[in-house]
């Protein structure tokens, strides 16, 4: 081949070489989706369970460890994502930013304000991605509502709702790794108020342990109500419940002085309606895996693709933050049995200009 022809050839493009820790529900999902992902490159597995990470390694064609060490260290991995149990997320992030390596990590960061701020400030201090999982800001239909929301079309806010319910409650042994309820929980529904609306300037809680002795002789509930006042002036709710039988419910109301929007309020499978005597059936979506398959395959391909053009990623590290924040916040007023107010992002400088801050791969 002549040299003429050889210069007008373009190098294929780079694929980003990922690593996974933690292949429990959520880690083994993302695992699957970055192997059949064009711009990835699935390399590494982890999991303290070595026939666990032993099986998924060999089904997706990775290498595979019981040592998160092994994935930061190893020279081909350029990202990791880390599915981990809450408590070891601060440590790995920083562990994984030290080793130059990329991070998108599920929610929250940590257990405390401090831990988060540590996460951030080793990902901004090494220069290196950090996004978090929250999936809902990837799904097309919350996506097409912030779209016209931003544009102007529902006018000024009135009132936001949104409902966050699963069929069935986690095992003892995650309700005892998880944190607070508010934290592992409603954090989704908090991100997606701040998301939507805007800024939250107080937050009111209230919970109960109903459904299962679990609940009732542990500080984590399975049913919550929280009532938020935004800063803009308009006010909102959350319903949230580990146990709502029918199956999986996520769907979100926003009511302005234009119009209303209301995303998710369909939570069946396929529209389909069966009529009969008896009444009508409708089939229901039974776990979260099935209505958000969309936004989980697409929040990593987003963090990929940020990570390889060296741009900033759609969720930071202060996105986490603030809402692990108004969690906080809301755990206070269940305490306190009265609103508590929230000031707002309190972090240093340097950690708020950098915050979503890419350098190059």
């Amino acid at each position: 081949m002549d040299d003429a022809h050889t210069a007008g050839m373009s190098c294929p493009p780079r694929r980003l070489r990922v690593g996974v820790i933690g292949l429990g529900r959520m880690g083994s999902l993302h695992a699957a989706n970055l192997a059949s992902m064009p711009p990835v490159e699935l390399v590494h597995v982890s999991d303290e369970r070595e026939e666990v990470a032993r099986s998924l390694a060999a089904t997706l064609g990775a290498a595979c460890s019981t040592d998160p060490g092994e994935v930061v260290s190893d020279p081909r991995v350029d990202a990791i994502v880390i599915a981990t149990p809450t408590s070891t997320h601060s440590a790995l992030i920083s562990a994984a930013a030290s080793g130059g390596k990329h991070v998108f990590c599920e929610k929250p960061l940590g257990c405390t304000p401090r831990e988060h701020r540590d996460a951030i400030a080793a990902a901004n201090d090494a220069g290196v991605c950090l996004q978090v999982g929250f999936h809902r800001r990837f799904d097309p239909d919350w996506v097409a509502a912030r779209e016209r929301i931003a544009a102007g079309e529902l006018g000024e806010v009135y009132l936001f709702h949104t409902t966050l319910r699963e069929r069935e409650p986690p095992s003892r042994e995650y309700i005892e790794s998880a944190g607070s309820f508010f934290a592992d929980f409603t954090i989704h529904d908090l991100d997606i108020a701040r998301w939507l609306v805007g800024e939250v300037s107080e937050i009111s809680a209230f919970t109960a342990g109903l459904s299962d002795p679990l609940f009732r002789e542990s500080d984590h509930p399975d049913q919550a109500i929280i009532v938020v006042r935004f800063a803009c002036g308009a006010l909102g709710t959350i319903d949230n419940s580990r146990t709502a039988r029918y199956g999986y419910e996520c769907s979100t109301e926003v009511v302005g002085s234009h119009a209303t929007v209301r995303i998710g309020r369909n939570q069946q499978r396929h529209d389909v309606q069966w009529l009969s005597e008896a009444g009508v059936r409708v089939d229901h979506i039974r776990e979260f895996a099935e209505r958000y398959y969309i936004a989980y395959y697409s929040e990593l391909e987003g963090f990929a693709r940020a990570v390889l053009a060296s741009e900033p990623v759609a969720v930071s590290g202060e996105d986490a933050f603030e809402a692990f924040r108004l969690a906080t916040d809301a755990q206070r007023s269940l305490e306190l049995r009265r609103p508590v107010t929230h000031a707002g992002i309190e972090m240093e400088a340097e950690s708020v200009s950098r915050a979503g801050r890419c350098d190059s791969a």
